[in-house]
């Protein structure tokens, strides 16, 4: 039995929307305490259409599992004090809020860190905490675009695509919990804090990896690449008989062969274009025309088939709905039930990618609802009473009923 190897800290969550929640939920998926500190309207995502479960978004639901949640105006002081009473007893605070915001409430790392020495403190914001676009806003959609991801996605020729799943978000996420994790080791052996920088789009750059080295080199910009690999003649998306696409990667020269046969078209094998991966890489338009018609004559399943024979990548294009129910995917737990205290509040989402042999959480638990654990965590934590609660009246809030605009 484990309640994961981070069950020993705790963690002051400030943040709202999704780069924030997706990395305090990481945390959160490896044991760490989260409290999730909203402010009196709530994370907005609360509201976020279209689709909701028993009155809360599934995109709240999506980002917020394994944490408690306290209301907690932070406009009044007495709401301030209370964060640091609350910070007395955590090891980290998470915020994405604009670079300023939390320095004009008095509770920016420079004006925490002489009372809290050891406290891991990490901002995530669109643009980082300095420099000429500090303090422009930012969401997903913009980061996409300002890092020139987005510029590599889309069709061959066409225009620019947003990512279909909110990377800038996500990998801001993850980047966060990496660089907590690094400061947490660091205290183990200094003692001391530290500030964490997350900028969403310096993770994006980051993300360019050898799109961006490979202009930096060349200085010619590439632009999209479709289902296609610049790198690699066949890796590469055809269309079957069945009306399926499917992805290979028969690069390797027994692949090739293979491929070649389960197509109709062994000849291709001898042809002077295309004997070796760098010939095929050369004059890989031409290769790609025989594949494209050849393909639409084969069924999918006898090109998987015939790839994965020789241990060569290849797999059909799966929707959503196809991918969540693979085999693998049901047999690695990555589809999670989630159950609260009501009835209603059950919810299936996205899982925990991270399995450990020896220290794996047992239990995964449901999003809270805002200020669901407002109370308890003032008497668990802080040793309020009732009483005491109740003079809080105006600064913390308890369980605010949410509009549920849609249910599935």
């Amino acid at each position: 039995m484990s309640g994961g190897p981070l069950s020993h800290l705790r963690v002051l969550d400030l943040t709202q929307r999704l780069a924030g929640p997706y990395g305090t939920q990481m945390l959160g998926d490896l044991g760490a305490q989260i409290i999730k500190l909203e402010p009196p309207g709530g994370d907005p995502t609360h509201k976020t259409p279209p689709h909701f479960v028993a009155g809360e978004s599934t995109y709240y639901l999506s980002f917020n599992r394994n944490k408690r949640s306290i209301i907690i105006d932070l406009k009044e002081p007495r709401g301030r004090e209370l964060v640091r009473e609350l910070l007395g007893k955590c090891d980290v605070l998470v915020e994405n809020n604009r670079p300023g915001a939390m320095a004009r409430l008095g509770l920016d790392y420079a004006s925490l860190k002489s009372d809290f020495p050891s406290l891991v403190y990490c901002s995530i914001s669109g643009f980082g905490q300095d420099g000429p676009d500090a303090q422009r806003g930012a969401l997903d959609p913009i980061v996409q675009a300002v890092s020139g991801s987005m510029s590599l996605t889309g069709e061959v020729g066409g225009k620019a695509v947003r990512a279909g799943i909110p990377i800038g978000d996500i990998c801001a996420g993850m980047y966060a919990a990496t660089g907590i994790l690094a400061a947490l080791l660091r205290r183990e052996k200094s003692g001391l804090g530290e500030f964490i920088d997350i900028s969403m789009l310096d993770v994006q750059v980051a993300m360019l990896g050898y799109q961006g080295a490979a202009y930096l080199a060349s200085g010619k910009v590439p632009g999209p690449q479709g289902r296609t690999h610049d790198s690699y003649a066949l890796a590469y998306c055809v269309s079957a008989k069945d009306g399926v696409d499917v992805m290979i990667a028969a690069n390797a020269q027994r692949s090739f062969e293979v491929l070649a046969k389960a197509i109709g078209r062994p000849e291709i094998v001898d042809d002077p274009r295309f004997l070796t991966p760098a010939d095929r890489n050369r004059n890989k338009l031409p290769l790609r025309a025989i594949l494209d018609e050849a393909c639409l004559k084969v069924e999918s399943a006898t090109i998987t088939a015939a790839l994965h024979s020789v241990g060569a990548p290849a797999a059909v294009i799966n929707s959503i709905d196809r991918a969540l129910a693979e085999p693998q995917v049901v047999h690695r737990q990555m589809v999670l039930d989630l159950q609260g205290q009501r009835d209603a509040d059950r919810v299936r989402v996205p899982g925990d990618p991270i399995k450990l042999a020896e220290a794996q959480r047992d239990e995964y638990q449901y999003p809270p609802h805002s200020g669901e654990h407002t109370r308890a965590i003032l008497k668990e934590l802080l040793g309020y009473d009732d009483a005491g609660i109740d003079k809080l009246a105006g600064v913390v809030l308890e369980n605010p009923i949410h509009e549920k605009t849609q249910e599935f």
